[in-house]
């Protein structure tokens, strides 16, 4: 698994004709519309590389393919498989789509708000949260995932397939799947109420011994 760090705005081609750099006029360079600075720096990571040949007159053609996943490390991530004739045009059309796909997901602080459970095909997921410095415990397909959401503690568990699109997709399915209370709540309609430690009575104090006769 290869790991590719880039910026937002590095990724475009250069000057062409008189139109300049292509795409919007006035754009700030930020990827998909989602509110980000000027300046976003995107994780791409490169997951998995499958290799086709077709038998042709003359010999044999090949294409590859490459499943690549992007995010900002901030609660966004998406991924894609690229297709072409040379893998480094794969890879780059993969983070090219992958860009463009990113979703934002729910998180708590570096771990997850709650355990989710999430099936795809016949792969399986378990993402549970975990305290501060436990860091991340998962396969790298799955950690490829997380890591580009922004995820730092966390324990996983991979209880079905090993085929890496489809944990890529279960994964993302159970990010997706989270909540946090405060939406919760507001898609209730409800308020948050601040739960106050109860007051413990203070143990009474002691009365002074009396002074021993003499």
């Amino acid at each position: 698994m290869a790991e590719i760090k880039k910026t937002g705005g590095d990724d475009q081609r250069g000057p062409r004709g008189r139109g300049g750099r292509r795409g919007k006029p006035g754009g700030d360079g930020s990827d998909g519309g989602f509110g980000g600075g000027p300046s976003e720096e995107l994780m791409e990571k490169v997951v998995f590389i499958n290799r086709s040949s077709k038998v042709v007159k003359g010999g044999r053609r090949f294409n590859f393919s490459a499943l690549v996943v992007v995010g900002d490390k901030r609660g966004r991530v998406g991924y894609a498989l690229g297709k072409a004739s040379e893998v480094a045009d794969a890879i780059r059309r993969g983070g090219e789509l992958a860009r463009n796909q990113m979703v934002p997901v729910s998180l708590k602080d570096a771990t997850i708000p709650h355990e989710v459970f999430s099936a795809y095909g016949g792969a399986r997921i378990l993402l549970r949260p975990a305290s501060p410095g436990t860091g991340l415990i998962a396969g790298k397909t799955v950690r490829a995932v997380l890591e580009s959401a922004g995820v730092k503690d966390v324990l996983t568990k991979s209880l079905g397939s090993s085929n890496a699109a489809n944990v890529v997709k279960a994964t993302l399915k159970a990010l997706l799947s989270l909540r946090l209370r405060e939406a919760i709540y507001k898609g209730r309609g409800l308020a948050i109420k601040k739960i106050t430690p109860p007051v413990l009575p203070l143990p009474p104090v002691a009365e002074a011994a009396a002074p021993a006769a003499l």
